[in-house]
């Protein structure tokens, strides 16, 4: 009788202490649940940030990729605009200095011409006073051979007819040679009066 309460008794408390254990172990499980749980539902939390953070960064990169789409064909505009800019302003340079070289051969064209007709300006110029200095000289010898002129006249007005025969006469040699003396006196004072061109443009 007694052995069976004790063995009743001893499987009571073993039954009790398995109990425990299995309780404690429950515990432990349910601990361990929640925790996986837990750390599931943070790396659940992860991956959505995650997954957010790449949807953001695709966006990004999509935005980004157009972004640079227009400025590379913004580039290309530029690049294009630069050229036809240099293009223009190289033919506009080509043509100025065309322009410039045939502006300085007509300069220098009008310069040989310019020249040419200084030249021409400074010979007529020394003609003419040439010329001035001849019209001169003419002037004085025409007026010396009017005075000439006029000593004949008068000589000729004081000649009477008494000495006109004595010339005729064949003996008359005395006023012969003085009538002969005072004609070439005159020729020689008439030749004097003579205006030479080119003589005078030599002197």
């Amino acid at each position: 009788m007694l052995l069976a309460v004790g063995v009743c008794f001893a499987s009571g408390v073993s039954a009790e202490g398995m109990e425990e254990r299995l309780r404690t172990q429950l515990r432990s499980t349910t601990a361990q649940l929640q925790s996986l749980q837990s750390e599931q539902a943070q790396a659940s939390a992860a991956r959505i940030a995650a997954e957010n953070q790449a949807k953001a960064s695709q966006a990004q990169i999509k935005q980004l990729t157009a972004e640079l789409a227009k400025t590379k064909a913004l580039s290309e505009q530029l690049t294009g605009q630069q050229d036809s800019l240099q293009s223009r302003a190289q033919a506009q340079a080509a043509a100025s200095s065309e322009q410039i070289g045939k502006f300085k051969q007509a300069y220098d064209e009008l310069l040989v011409m310019a020249r040419g007709k200084e030249a021409e300006r400074s010979k007529l110029q020394a003609q003419l006073a040439e010329r001035d200095t001849q019209v001169q000289q003419c002037s004085v010898k025409n007026q010396q051979m009017y005075g000439v002129a006029k000593e004949i006249l008068q000589a000729y007005e004081k000649i009477d007819v008494s000495e006109v025969m004595k010339i005729r006469q064949p003996f008359a040699g005395s006023a012969r040679v003085r009538f002969e003396e005072l004609a070439q006196g005159f020729g020689d004072d008439l030749y004097k009066t003579q205006f030479d061109a080119p003589q005078a443009a030599a002197h």
